[in-house]
């Protein structure tokens, strides 16, 4: 384990002394940070003036590393983890804080769970959380457990912007097994969010692309041109490549700057988004192998303000459940000539 959590459950509350009142202004100051995505200086002079430790009541920011890398790569998350790290971080395990029930990998899992894992990672309700990704990868799975985040109702979510900049710009890190952190009774959620769109939804959105009378729902393939086009394999054996009748295939890496792997900014994603024919007015349900880079695109979404959030959702199944579910006699897997 990269921490051990302590099973001793305490409810903290704030105290009215002047002081209290005044530092909780501070932290509050330092927690109001300019946009969803957060810069590697922002991040550090936050943690400066509020670090994470177990003993405050107040409000934190919270370091969560989501590393994660695609089953045929070879590396762990866990690795990345103690090998290098925010100090005080806490890991987010994609593999293990998931529906484990589902056949499909590290899907949504259920309010009761979602609420142990943020107690065993010693998460309160109010702290702001700074989700960030692997120095190798730069940005990939941050977004997602970011969006889940969102998807329970933990609205003080942030993505670093990203780790691969933050350990190129001398910024404190840590390594090793070297911390316990206090677990908290973090409140089941009363509903989740709606930015899902499932099998059944999509589905019906494809079978009535280009009919008249249709919504005009805008599909968006987070996948590499090959495994969209269908010339390359996917990386999960026994699942056809290929896509979605009238999706548009947006590989994420097109949102991230080919040198520092960190978002483009937000006037050039626009232009990615309208170079690919996007329109912000129109509903846009985003997809990938596993739900994972579905994210990212969601976050690129997010970042340069395309469209209303209201109006985006992730199909959290993705290529992994649409390969598997749709018929042959249906024609719903297209493949270039």
């Amino acid at each position: 384990m990269a921490f051990i959590a302590s099973r001793r459950f305490r409810v903290a509350a704030l105290r009215s002394a002047p002081s209290t009142v005044n530092n909780f202004a501070k932290i509050m100051a330092a927690r109001n940070f300019s946009s969803y995505l957060v810069s590697p200086k922002e991040l550090s002079e936050a943690l400066k003036k509020s670090p994470p430790g177990p003993i405050s009541p107040e409000p934190r920011i919270i370091p969560l590393c989501a590393a994660w890398f695609m089953p045929n790569d070879g590396r762990t998350g866990k690795h990345a983890f103690r090998e290098c790290r925010i100090p005080k971080a806490r890991f987010f395990d994609l593999d293990k804080y998931c529906d484990r029930s589902s056949p499909y990998p590290h899907m949504l899992s259920g309010r009761k769970d979602f609420a142990q894992a943020m107690s065993e990672l010693g998460i309160r309700k109010d702290d702001t959380v700074v989700v960030y990704d692997t120095k190798e990868l730069g940005i990939l799975s941050a977004p997602r457990v970011g969006w889940t985040l969102r998807y329970f109702g933990h609205n003080k979510v942030h993505v670093l912007n990203n780790f691969k900049l933050y350990i190129e710009q001398g910024l404190p890190t840590e390594s090793g097994d070297i911390f316990s952190v206090e677990c908290y009774p973090y409140p089941i959620p009363k509903e989740e969010g709606s930015s899902v769109a499932s099998f059944e939804e999509v589905k019906q959105i494809v079978q009535n692309h280009n009919k008249e009378g249709s919504e005009g729902v805008q599909i968006i393939d987070a996948r590499s041109a090959g495994r969209f086009s269908g010339k390359d394999p996917e990386p999960r054996d026994s699942l056809s490549s290929g896509h979605m009748p009238g999706a548009i295939n947006i590989p994420f890496t097109e949102l991230l700057d080919p040198t520092t792997k960190a978002y483009l900014p937000a006037e050039e994603l626009t232009k990615v988004f309208e170079k690919h024919g996007l329109n912000p007015e129109k509903p846009i349900i985003s997809t990938c192998g596993t739900g994972v880079s579905a994210c990212v695109v969601d976050c690129g979404l997010e970042a340069a303000g395309f469209g209303p959030s209201e109006s985006r959702r992730v199909y959290d199944g993705s290529w992994t459940e649409w390969a598997q579910r749709v018929k042959p006699s249906e024609s719903l897997i297209h493949k270039d000539e």
